[in-house]
């Protein structure tokens, strides 16, 4: 069989002094020999390592599966006898090293990467010391690192024995001794090595082990260590999620804390260790040294303390990954180690420190007991700082931390039962756990908050050059250091792979709304004017607005800036506003008592119970708890597998499809549905869910081998070549000037005018120099006071002319997204031009000067009778060419009301600005043209908007503003908002808008400002072909690839999904509720015509049918029937599948190649209205008698209808038309009574494939690709 994740143990490894080593110390000690009592070598004595009881060895019959949480793997031996062997050749304290040779005496099974030559140095780090009185038993703690970066955690425990030899020569290590006065002690490590960092519950195993092994005589100690071993060895891993593990070990009661979630560790140790041995200063500076990849030296008298600070701060810089060697714990035998020149964190003790500092160079000194962080080369410490903003906050949020324990209980009394008080510990420190991994998640969120705005997601590249340009001055040093080491790299990797991490939901939830609505155009980066007016007040004052960014806290105003910027004080920030994640509830699984764990049959017997167990909390749960139940079935599937039930194992696996995918084990269940024997196949093949089960994992598996996932990263570089078309579009993209491929077709061609259609590279150069000095010039602009009161608090200087004459005085002409003003030179003022949307005329004309005639602009607003006059001399046809063309997109952006169109035209104002700039030639301004693109709009078919549209649409959006070139709105869903619900929970509580577009991208919308919330939410990668917006907590969606996915409106993520249909998922729909407390049903249509009816609660199939006809499309309930709308006919169904009514095409109809498209059931007039796809029409039936239709409604200009809703008493019709002798997306607005068209509106370029209602209120519809647009309209 495959290999299964193992369980709580790995091996047990006992390691002492050799019997003859302690025997001619004893003799030499009896006789007085020796003053001074040595250390001696420490070797392996027993290793105990699953699995340790097997079927074969119980019974000869049924042979097959795997006992215990083991796999099955190659061992080799373990030697008991050993010849003396070299030392360690690895430089890293690293498993794998071959423990094999010497003389056999007795085989033990061994796992195969574990490394026994290291393993007792490790044991006893500062070598194994005799004593003469009894010691305190001391713990300490070990991680191993294989050559693939895997880590192995192990808690050590040293325990002194008295040493006794017999007069025969016999050894005994008891408690009676003759001579008391001359008793020895010897110490005995015992090492409990799992592949999960257990540290506090393997500790208190071992503690557990100590009471049963002080009291016991030697004979008895092999036989004890090897059950504990074995009891460990039956425990299982809980799931990532709310459910712990608990079990016996008497006198103890054991937790095993999950996961929080499949990317990170279980944390099972105290994280406020650091923070009670550093200052938060100190802890920024090791964090620094870790994050620009320093060879890090930690420092301690105390072993223990080594590998729990390690592993601290190894949780503290999550999600970033070490990708050095991690040794906590050198012994004094591994020193050489520091003299690797590569990166690394090691651990070693305090008094090596004059030592380590004086041999090895380069190194970062963590004193952990004094508490001081210094440098092996200086006395002060050369490390950049972490950006202002970032640390500030950090120390602020530490400054509130309370981890003191006694302050919590200091008003309780003393606990009598011992457990109850662990437990009543434990729960402080997991909140205190959680609160401290979001102090320090903040702290990388906003350090690396930024980045995603630099990167290129279609071709993999991250422009670093333009990021570290954009930070502040004072936060560069860190930026350079940073951006070049391999642990940013893996999280670049990670954030181009759009991975959902701890990391990018903190990112998304603390966006500003402001940030947001900037996200909602595309526009080149420029300062606003509410950074420039940060930028000239005080340094705390700019401080706290880039801790807005992150702390929901400090409110950021959204209008214009008036009077002085408050400033805002540390210590008013309440510290756990925003941090909290409301932490679900945890549920604790306690394991049944152990049993005899060396008889296989108890060991079996153990395991039904435990199936017994886990199946009585499944039925206990409530069915809408499904992350627990998830965990449930999970916990049962793993147990299930490893007492050899493989089809009751893939059952519970299917079963987390509908409660849970995120923890789905697609390996584990991979390798389950390989080791299927014959006879498991033949019954998995009578189980429909197993079967479709190994089906979809198949698939997935076939899938994943054939996709080639390009994982590298691309730091953008400047062409070398001459570039075509498509390189040419590539490296604009990868430059981060534009994505939209239009634009950079138009650029293309200015830039390639009258020659030979490439760009040479030192045009591209040029040009791109060009761009990037003027985003900076644009951060430099100084504005006086006066204009900042002028301009609204999100605009921005995009222009900036030279110093020139007006008729207004000499000075500056500067342009915004919004206006032209002039800035007057002498004493600095404004004066406003002109906004763009109330120009009337603008032309190139000449002023007179002596006896020259200078080129000036001209320029006539509704607003003064006066024109305004610039004499621009050279710079006058580039700003007439800017000018027009931003007007040109304003006037389209308030006809259209579509903000997009004037960002665009400012992109291609900016645009011409740069190649001017790049050719320098008399040919630049003609080039230059070729990107006035509104402005040519407008000359060649005046896009006049008719005036009924103009009054009804209220407001256009862009869901693909992200991707490179439009996408097809396929479905728009909307669901209402919660009253009730905070804005700090997760989630919140405003309406939303959803919307699919191709490839399963699913774009999600605040309804209360239109802003993009949710970037992308994916599922599958398949056509979205329905949504449904089944409860405030759910959201389904109909996918080509037969799949119902299910997304949590709290946490924004798919984590469900329905995989009983056999074809594409066409439609979904809401059962009606006969009685209050009935089940909530709703219904799934696939095209081949299957009806499933679903229990929303549970998710469980309550019904199945099929219907007759050519692909049905969707389903509906209208009084106790189902209405399906297939492309041949509508037929009204019983609920048990029954076929009641069919309604064939209108007669007229009958002959043609046309299809129904959609239909709407008017409950209230009893009526049913059809559309078809390629007809401009619409027909009215009655629901009682459906023969024919009674009414059949004539839709001008209309080719075809794709969808129909109703709104109040209207009925909104989607679809294609002509326009101004133009194919264009039409919506006609029908009076449902008198069945006339009231409006016909024309907002879209391509057909017009959804509609949605927002409450009655509003009207949302999405076009095809060619437009890819939502229009928002206003319901009368």
């Amino acid at each position: 069989m495959a290999d299964i994740p193992s369980g709580l143990l790995e091996a047990c490894v006992v390691v002492g002094a050799a019997s003859d080593k302690l025997r001619e110390v004893h003799q030499s000690h009896q006789q007085g020999k020796i003053k001074e009592l040595p250390l001696l070598g420490a070797e392996v004595l027993q290793v105990h390592a699953p699995p340790f009881v097997t079927k074969e060895s119980a019974s000869s019959e049924n042979q097959g599966h795997a006992p215990a949480f083991s796999r099955v793997q190659r061992r080799r031996s373990f030697i008991k006898k050993k010849k003396e062997r070299a030392g360690i050749a690895n430089g890293e304290t690293a498993k794998g090293s071959d423990g094999g040779g010497g003389t056999t005496t007795e085989d033990i099974s061994v796992p195969k990467d574990l490394d026994l030559i290291a393993l007792p140095q490790l044991c006893f780090p500062g070598g194994l010391q005799i004593a003469s009185e009894q010691r305190e038993d001391s713990y300490h703690y070990l991680v191993f690192t294989d050559v693939f970066g895997n880590r192995t955690h192990a808690v050590v425990v040293q325990y002194y024995r008295p040493i006794q030899f017999f007069q025969d020569g016999g050894h005994q290590n008891g408690h009676r001794s003759s001579s008391k006065s001359s008793r020895l002690y010897t110490a005995y490590g015992i090492c409990v090595i799992s592949k999960y960092p257990y540290y506090n519950a393997l500790r208190d195993c071992l503690s557990c082990l100590l009471t049963q092994l002080k009291p016991s005589w030697m004979g008895d100690f092999e036989e004890r260590v090897k059950e504990f071993s074995a009891k460990l060895a039956l425990v299982p891993i809980p799931p990532p999620g709310q459910l712990h593990v608990v079990f016996n070990l008497r006198p103890l009661q054991i937790g095993l804390p999950s996961r929080e979630d499949k990317d990170r560790p279980a944390v099972d140790l105290d994280l406020h260790l650091p923070f009670l041995c550093f200052r938060p200063r100190q802890l920024l500076q090791i964090i620094t040294s870790l994050l620009t990849e320093q060879r890090v030296v930690l420092l301690s008298c105390d072993w223990a303390r080594l590998t729990l600070l390690a592993e601290s701060l190894m949780l503290f810089i999550h999600p970033l990954v070490w990708q050095h060697p991690f040794v906590p714990i050198l012994s004094h035998q591994m020193l050489d180690f520091l003299m690797a020149p590569t990166a690394y964190l090691m651990g070693c003790h305090l008094h090596h420190y004059e030592e380590v500092a004086a041999e090895t160079d380069d190194l970062i000194l963590v004193n952990i007991d004094d508490g001081t962080v210094s440098s092996s080369w200086s006395d002060g410490i050369d490390l950049p700082d972490v950006p202002l903003a970032a640390a500030e906050c950090f120390i602020t949020r530490v400054e509130g931390l309370q981890v003191h324990y006694d302050l919590e209980v200091c008003h309780l009394g003393a606990g009598t039962e011992v457990n109850e008080r662990r437990a009543q510990r434990k729960q402080w420190q997991r909140k205190l756990n959680t609160h401290i991994q979001n102090i320090t998640l903040e702290l990388i969120v906003n350090i690396f908050r930024e980045v995603h705005d630099h990167l290129n997601y279609e071709h993999r590249v991250f422009n670093s050059e333009e990021f570290f340009r954009s930070r502040e001055q004072a936060d560069q040093p860190f930026y350079k250091k940073v951006l070049d080491t391999h642990i940013f790299h893996s999280f670049l990797r990670d954030r181009l792979n759009r991975k959902m991490d701890a990391f990018t939901r903190m990112e998304l939830s603390t966006r500003t709304e402001a940030y947001r609505l900037r996200s909602m155009t595309e526009s080149p980066r420029r300062p606003t004017m509410q950074e420039l007016a940060r930028k000239y007040t005080s340094p705390e004052s700019r401080l706290s607005k880039r801790l807005g960014a992150s702390l929901p806290n400090l409110g950021e105003s959204g209008g214009s800036l008036v009077g002085p910027l408050r400033q805002t004080s540390f210590k008013n920030i309440q510290v756990d506003s925003g941090m909290k994640s409301p932490q679900s509830p945890v549920r604790f699984f306690k394991l049944p008592e152990f049993p005899p764990p060396l008889a296989y049959h108890y060991v079996q017997n153990y395991y039904q119970e435990m199936i017994t167990l886990l199946g009585k909390a499944i039925s206990g749960a409530a069915s809408e708890d499904s992350s627990l139940l998830a965990r449930y079935h999970y916990l049962r599937g793993f147990v299930n597998t490893v007492a050899g039930k493989r089809l009751d194992a893939l059952e519970d696996f299917q079963n987390l499809y509908k409660t849970d995918t995120d923890i789905f084990p697609g390996e584990l269940v991979n390798a389950l549905v390989d080791s299927l024997q014959e006879g498991e196949q033949v019954l998995a093949d009578r189980r429909p869910e197993i079967k479709r089960l190994i089906s979809q994992v198949k698939r997935d598996h076939e899938r994943e081998r054939a996709r080639h996932v390009d994982e590298g990263v691309k730091r953008f570089q400047l062409p070398k070549k001459h570039m075509q078309l498509e390189d040419f579009v590539r490296h604009v993209q990868e430059s981060g000037i534009v994505k939209d491929q239009g634009t950079i077709h138009r650029l293309f061609e200015a830039l390639t005018v009258g020659q030979q259609k490439q760009v040479d590279p030192e045009i591209f150069r040029v040009f791109y120099t060009f761009w990037k000095e003027t985003e900076a010039e644009a951060k430099e602009v100084a504005l006086p006071a006066s204009a900042l009161e002028h301009l609204e608090a999100n605009e921005c200087v995009f222009k900036l002319s030279s110093s020139v004459k007006t008729s207004h005085g000499v000075g500056k002409i500067a342009m915004t997204q919004r206006r032209l003003f002039l800035l007057t030179e002498g004493r600095p003022g404004y004066m406003e031009v002109t906004k763009f949307r109330d120009i009337e005329e603008v032309k190139i004309s000449s002023a007179p000067f002596l006896l020259l005639r200078i080129p000036s602009l001209k320029i006539k607003t509704t607003l003064r009778k006066e024109t305004f006059e610039v004499n621009l001399k050279s710079e006058v046809d580039l700003w007439h060419l800017m000018v027009k063309e931003m007007w040109a997109g304003r006037k389209m952006a308030d006809d259209h009301k579509d903000p997009q169109y004037m960002q665009q035209a400012l992109t291609n104002a900016l645009l011409m600005d740069a190649v001017v700039g790049c050719l320098q030639s008399q040919k630049a301004i003609f080039a230059a043209t070729k990107l006035a693109h509104f402005d040519r709009m407008k000359l060649e078919v005046p896009l006049m908007v008719p005036k009924t549209t103009s009054e009804t649409l209220k407001h256009k959006i862009n869901p693909s503003l992200d991707l490179t070139s439009p996408q097809a709105v396929d479905v728009l869903l909307y669901t209402p908002g919660q009253l009730g619900v905070s804005s700090d929970s997760e989630g919140d509580g405003n309406p939303k808008l959803w919307c699919a577009l191709s490839d399963g991208k699913v774009v999600v919308f605040d309804a209360t400002s239109w802003s993009m919330q949710q970037n992308q939410v994916q599922v599958g990668t398949s056509r979205v072909n329905c949504m449904l917006g089944v409860d405030r907590q759910q959201v389904w969606i109909g996918s080509q690839d037969s799949v119902i996915y299910i997304i949590s409106t709290r946490s924004m993520s798919c984590n469900k999904q329905l995989t009983d249909h056999r074809s594409e998922v066409t439609g979904l729909s809401l059962g009606e509720r006969s009685e209050k407390y009935s089940p909530k049903v709703a219904y799934s249509c696939s095209a081949e015509g299957a009806v499933i009816v679903w229990d929303v609660s549970t998710l469980k199939v309550r019904k199945q049918f099929r219907v007759s006809c050519d692909r049905l499309q969707s389903v509906q309930l209208c009084n106790g029937t189902l209405w399906c709308c297939a492309r041949d006919c509508i037929m009204e169904v019983w609920k048990n599948g029954m076929l009641h009514r069919k309604i064939s095409l209108p007669e007229q109809l009958c002959g043609s190649p046309t299809a129904f498209s959609s239909l709407l059931l008017y409950h209230e007039r009893e009526q049913l209205w059809t559309a078809c796809i390629d007809v401009g029409e619409l027909c009215v039936w009655h629901l009682r008698e459906p023969t024919k239709p009674f009414q059949r409604i004539q839709l001008p200009d209309c080719a075809g209808v794709t969808c129909l809703i109703k709104v109040k008493n209207q009925i909104w019709v989607g679809g294609r038309g002509w326009s101004s002798g133009k194919s264009r997306g039409k919506i006609y607005v029908v009076d449902a009574q008198r069945h006339t068209v009231e409006k016909e509106l024309v907002a879209h370029t391509d057909c017009v494939q959804a509609l949605c209602s927002a409450e009655d209120r509003y009207v949302l519809s999405g076009a095809a690709r060619e437009d890819g647009k939502i229009a928002i309209w206003k319901v009368e």
